[in-house]
């Protein structure tokens, strides 16, 4: 018989949030046959955003158990991995970026790694062409993953125990879900990688279409995530799953070994934090590009008083746009894995080096890449997902993780029922050759044994007054930085409320290919502006899935009041109480 609930730790909780979409105040039922979907919420204890709502009740519900935002944001992260397997994962990797109640910043990169066998060139043929093929799909495509590692290096600054944390992802995976209308047809479309590119059967083949409504069984996924409430980081790393991944590369030509495992370790980094006009902006550093790249786009358009221009104005966007593909071309040229290469993130993210860079800008004509190179100095499927969480005593956590492509490599590992990442193709496979993203690299993030790939991954902090302000951060592999740019930009600078920072439409520049991308609500009058000063602009499918939260102190020692907002362009979920 179907367990209906979730045994103790879910099951009716009462907030005293104000919902304002789809479900009655003061109550939200974690039937996790029966759940709904809503999109903002104001309270002042807790309030997360994630990109499934089942993750984001188990994330309020830690709050609400007296955990704090590192409590949640552990629990949230092993729920998605249940409940969102084209994005949420223990197979792949991610960062986080936080800020204690005290003042503490933090950020821990858990980027998957090169495994020890990877070599320079070996998604190249005989005649030395890319191969891409074997980067993006399949075992070989496989990184190191980080995942497990980075919850247990974020654990220290949590309060409940970590077998706390991990029962609701368990029950999720043993007694299953329904899936909703879009994770059933994601699904439907995978069918045919699933069996070209697995060697066992898996929870997510299915022999009829999944629809609506299905239940998802995941129990090889429950036995893992239960060896790793046991035996912590080893129940991973080591013993029963560590061999199971290890076979599943014998058995298709992968190269991950016990030793790449067993030595997978978080580290510990140093954050990108800026001033920009009277905010302070705290960022994920390399080798994620997304915080010096965010940094270089605020920098290069802080004089310009981009507010006056207003919001989606031809003049706004052309700024923008050209800060983007300066910070672009930078990435390409010289961004990498800090641990193998030297970067110049001190030039790079300057002050002097922004002015510069921003001397041959003209308003009104577009620029070109071809000329525009990268500054002279003296690189994800969009199924990336984000969460955002601030707890009650104001510590604040933005978390982007991924498995880059949508199910990553599409490859299940047999009996442990986890998608592997396909992170090796965000390294520079070939200088020169652009990966899924259509990003170019160089020897900077050219593959070697042990090396994090480069990434666009952006969890961002904002104060203000030295007081929390914004968590942001979005899926969208290299549109992840323009996204956290333009949300940032629509609140402070064009004075938009949270909700419409986060729907209104996205549009990208990343250098090469030379084209701005919109989004197909885009204003035609904007389009027509852009083009005439000599854009070429595409109209694509959805950029990013924003999850923002937006903070407010009050007067005295009052409470913060928290507006939690979930992007529309899926079935993100805001939470709290």
């Amino acid at each position: 018989m179907k367990k209906y609930f979730f045994v103790s730790t879910l099951l009716i909780l009462s907030f005293s949030c104000k919902y304002v979409a789809k479900k009655e105040a003061g109550t939200l039922s974690a039937n996790p046959f029966s759940y709904t979907i809503h999109k903002k919420i104001t309270c002042s204890n807790g309030a997360i955003v994630s990109a499934h709502p089942l993750a984001s009740m188990v994330g309020a519900a830690i709050l609400k158990q007296g955990g704090n935002a590192f409590d949640a944001a552990i629990a949230t992260q092993l729920a998605l991995a249940v409940v969102y397997p084209g994005a949420g994962n223990i197979g792949g990797g991610g960062f986080i970026v936080a800020r204690t109640a005290e003042g503490t910043n933090i950020a821990i990169d858990y980027r998957e790694k090169a495994p020890g066998k990877a070599s320079r060139d070996m998604y190249l043929d005989s005649a030395g062409n890319a191969v891409l093929d074997k980067s993006q799909n399949g075992h070989l495509a496989a990184g190191v993953p980080g995942t497990v590692a980075g919850l247990f290096a974020t654990l220290p600054y949590a309060k409940l125990p970590f077998k706390q944390l991990i029962q609701p992802a368990i029950e999720l995976a043993q007694n299953g879900f329904a899936i909703t209308k879009a994770e059933a047809a994601s699904l439907n479309t995978i069918q045919e990688d699933l069996k070209a590119l697995n060697t066992q059967a898996n929870a997510f083949q299915k022999q009829t279409p999944w629809k609506e409504g299905d239940t998802l069984l995941q129990k090889d996924l429950a036995l893992t995530l239960t060896r790793i409430r046991d035996k912590g980081k080893k129940g991973f790393y080591e013993g029963e799953t560590a061999r199971l991944i290890v076979e599943e590369m014998k058995r298709a030509n992968g190269i991950i070994s016990l030793e790449d495992l067993k030595n997978y370790d978080a580290a510990k980094r140093n954050a990108v934090v800026f001033n920009y006009k009277d905010y302070q902006v705290i960022s994920m550093p390399l080798p994620s590009s997304g915080g010096i790249i965010l940094q270089q786009c605020l920098k290069m358009i802080e004089d310009k008083n981009i507010g006056a221009m207003g919001f989606h104005s031809a003049a706004a966007i052309q700024l923008m746009i050209e800060a983007e593909r300066r910070s672009y071309a930078d990435r390409a040229e010289y961004m990498g894995d800090t641990d193998f290469v030297k970067v110049p993130v001190k030039k790079l993210t300057s002050d002097a080096y922004a002015k510069e860079r921003m001397k041959d800008y003209i308003p009104g004509k577009a620029g070109n890449s071809q000329q525009t190179k990268a500054g002279v100095i003296g690189k994800e499927s969009e199924e990336t997902t984000h969460l955002s969480i601030i707890d009650k005593w104001g510590n604040m956590v933005a978390v982007t993780t991924t498995l880059n492509g949508g199910y990553g490599s599409r490859t299940v590992v047999g009996g442990a029922g986890f998608f592997l990442n396909n992170e090796m193709d965000d390294f520079s496979v070939k200088p020169g050759v652009p990966n899924m993203y259509g990003a170019l690299g160089t020897e900077a993030n050219a593959i070697q044994p042990g090396k994090r790939m480069l990434s666009s991954m952006t969890p961002t902090l904002v104060l203000k007054n030295n007081q929390p302000f914004m968590v942001v951060g979005t899926p969208g592999g290299t549109t992840i930085p323009t996204s956290v740019f333009q949300s940032i930009l629509n609140i402070i600078e064009f004075g938009l409320n949270a909700e419409d920072a986060v729907y209104k439409p996205k549009f990208h520049h990343q250098w090469m290919p030379d084209v701005v991308y919109v989004e197909k609500d885009f204003s035609q009058p904007v389009i027509d502006s852009l083009k005439a000063m000599g854009y070429t602009i595409e109209q694509r499918g959805q950029i990013g899935r924003t999850e923002l939260i937006k903070i407010q102190k009050g007067k005295a020692d009052s409470a913060y009041t928290f507006e939690a907002i979930a992007d529309k362009r899926g079935d993100d979920d805001a939470d709290g109480y």
